[in-house]
């Protein structure tokens, strides 16, 4: 059964180098987690990350770079972005049958965005985009943003809404108080990564963006980044939202729900009663959460789906969203 996982992370030295010049490790606290035998994996796109893949039985990797990607770089990212793609393409020339990519884009520059986008999918081959939430002070349904969206559904690319850091005045008000590592590490992956996404997400149901873009398809990681198991409440929002459809019906209609590595069968459940088995998708969330010992193939061997579905869950899902690129 082939396996694979769409959340798989790289970084380049120049992105590194690009967030040490404007101070970002101040202002993100996540910057310093890509360090020691993390940043030597996210670093590498040869044989070492193939022989990780092998361990854990993973037979392919959506690349995509780590958060917080170019977010909070100006106007030089519309070139470093060029330039990260086409090395990732070379990767993936290399290794047609274990790596497949998702674009790096220049948000801060959204038309310049846009048409990145459209040479990653038509000439590059990637598969999509990864996006890590805000964008300076803007949420990504502000009006800026549209002709990133418009020109993923227009390709029938999906976008990977990978979690960020909350700004430093959420993180002031409900993130600290502790110690400064237990303070950085309740504001990212302790929690407060995984609101700021679901909440990106949900921003694009409410403010129509779905409606204006039906055929849109976004990703969640983490089991749905928190808002699955609340799917019942924000129904609830219905009589006042002025959407055009019901709110559960953009989680079965635009959202795609992937592991990213937490490997447990009741998130699986519970993103099943909300998506169904026909979006869910792999991922390892790689290097962040990578275990040794055939762990993501045990995982998907055993996890409780029906034959069609497990063979859905491991390659199928995926396969289908992406077969409508325009190439």
């Amino acid at each position: 059964m082939k396996l694979i996982g769409i959340e798989e992370h790289f970084l380049t030295e120049e992105v590194r180098d690009a967030w040490s010049a404007i101070g970002l490790e101040l202002a993100d606290p996540s910057v310093g987690f890509h360090a020691g035998a993390i940043e030597k994996r996210l670093a590498n796109l040869t044989d070492e990350r193939l022989a990780l893949m092998d361990e854990t039985g993973l037979d392919v990797q959506v690349l995509s770079l780590t958060t917080p990607a170019l977010q909070d770089l100006g106007p030089e990212s519309v070139d470093i972005a060029r330039r990260i793609n086409d090395t990732v393409a070379i990767a993936v020339a290399r290794h047609p049958d274990r790596f497949q990519a998702l674009a790096t884009l220049p948000v801060s520059s959204p038309e310049q965005a846009a048409l990145e986008l459209e040479r990653c999918v038509t000439t590059l081959g990637f598969k999509g985009t990864m996006l890590c939430g805000r964008v300076g002070n803007h949420n990504l349904d502000h009006s800026c943003f549209h002709s990133i969206f418009a020109c993923a559904e227009a390709l029938g690319a999906p976008i990977l809404l990978h979690p960020r850091t909350p700004p430093a005045a959420v993180r002031d008000a409900y993130y600290s108080g502790f110690n400064p590592t237990l303070d950085a590490c309740f504001a990212t992956f302790g929690m407060g990564w995984h609101y700021d996404a679901g909440l990106q997400f949900l921003r694009l149901i409410l403010s129509g963006t779905f409606d204006r873009l039906p055929k849109l398809q976004i990703i969640l990681g983490h089991w749905g980044e928190l808002v699955l198991f609340y799917a019942e409440r924000f129904a609830r929002m219905d009589q006042v939202a002025g959407l055009e459809r019901p709110i559960e019906t953009y989680f079965r209609d635009n959202l795609y729900v992937t592991a990213s590595g937490m490997f447990l069968r009741h998130y699986l459940e519970r993103a099943v009663e909300i998506v169904g088995t026909e979006r869910l998708l792999f991922s390892t969330d790689f290097p962040y959460q990578y275990r040794p010992g055939r762990n993501a193939r045990n995982f998907v061997e055993q996890c409780g789906l029906d034959p069609a579905a497990t063979e859905a869950f491991a390659h199928g899902n995926w396969t289908r969203l992406i077969s409508g690129l325009s190439a």
